[in-house]
């Protein structure tokens, strides 16, 4: 039994690990992969979809500041994410962001669309746990009352601090998610402007 369980948790951190590894890969068949969380239009005057080609390498990379861009000229899309170090200093989150940038040429322009994707593995076990928070607190408030518990005066207190106490757990979690994903998506537009610029005509630039 204690084998089974050992060998479940190392699967469960090794599907974690798999999900993030591929999560942070720009390749043609990872780039569509993740939870979908947000989209932000966009568009970038004096760019032509024909030129792009020319500030990237060969491979279709390029390396910015703060992250990297790849560029997909058969599929006219330009995936970016930020660099992720295994020693960086900087604080990293549960919830790292890639953004998938779909181009579509009018006039001289260019009309953007970032796609923006965490992992899945972030997005269910948050879901998960949220989850369990609330249906357990509902569970607990249910079967509490069943039981008589808010018959007396001091049962109800004790039943309302217990709910309190849930409410604030859910509370923190939400702030914790919200601050965490504001980071994380704050890192991906950093790189998004650094490649809106470096893909900027001179004029447009300046």
């Amino acid at each position: 039994m204690v084998l089974a369980g050992l060998f479940a948790g190392i699967l469960f951190i090794g599907l974690i690990v798999g999900d993030w590894l591929y999560f942070i890969r720009l390749t043609p068949d990872s780039i569509r992969y993740g939870c979908r969380v947000a989209s932000n239009p966009d568009q970038w005057p004096g760019t032509a979809l024909t030129t792009l080609g020319d500030r990237f390498t060969p491979e279709g990379v390029l390396m910015l500041p703060h992250g990297v861009a790849w560029f997909y000229p058969q599929l006219s899309q330009i995936a970016i994410r930020p660099q992720y170090r295994l020693f960086s200093r900087r604080f990293r989150t549960a919830w790292p962001v890639k953004g998938l940038i779909q181009l579509s040429p009018q006039d001289q322009s260019l009309n953007t669309v970032c796609v923006k994707r965490m992992p899945w593995s972030s997005a269910i076990i948050t879901l998960l746990w949220f989850a369990l928070v609330v249906i357990g607190s509902l569970t607990f408030v249910v079967q509490y009352a069943m039981d008589g518990g808010f018959a007396s005066l001091g049962g109800t207190l004790t039943g309302v601090v217990v709910i309190a106490l849930a409410a604030l757990v859910l509370a923190f979690g939400l702030v914790t998610v919200a601050l965490a994903y504001r980071i994380e998506d704050s890192r991906l537009m950093k790189v998004y402007g650094e490649l809106r610029e470096a893909l900027a005509p001179p004029t447009a630039a300046t």
